[in-house]
């Protein structure tokens, strides 16, 4: 099948695709006249690809998600620690929002509703507030 097939039916635009093949996640085969033709195996990578990276994964990681996925001998722990690293960097990420969130709040507290041009919230921006 050709780009615009396996594109649909794996729900990833032909540009990630070959960004895919560029970066050697996927080798499809190529036919004679030299384009791509794409086996239900590669919309099924694909797939895994797309449903790894939509998880929040990276692209290293997913490369070893789907190494571990081929692997037969595999150990479900590696999988697990993987996983769990993501999970940690996923809690990390909510915590630094949240602290984000609280100092955007704080700043709109301070800010009054008028007219007037003095913004505590864009003098905090410029570093012109003093502590």
């Amino acid at each position: 099948m050709n780009i615009g097939e396996a594109s649909r039916l794996s729900g990833l635009p032909p540009k990630t695709i070959r960004y895919y093949e560029e970066v050697g996640l996927i080798k499809p085969m190529r036919a004679n006249n030299g384009y791509r033709d794409y086996r239900d195996r590669d919309v099924h990578v694909l797939r895994f690809l797309q449903r790894s990276r939509s998880l929040g994964f990276s692209i290293a990681e997913a490369r070893k998600l789907l190494s571990l996925y081929g692997d037969e001998n595999r150990h479900r722990e590696d999988v697990r620690r993987l996983v769990t690293s993501r999970i940690a960097e996923i809690d990390h990420k909510i915590a630094e929002l949240n602290s984000l969130k609280r100092a955007l709040d704080a700043l709109t507290d301070e800010c009054q509703r008028g007219d007037g041009p003095d913004c505590p919230i864009l003098e905090e921006i410029a570093g012109a507030r003093a502590d």
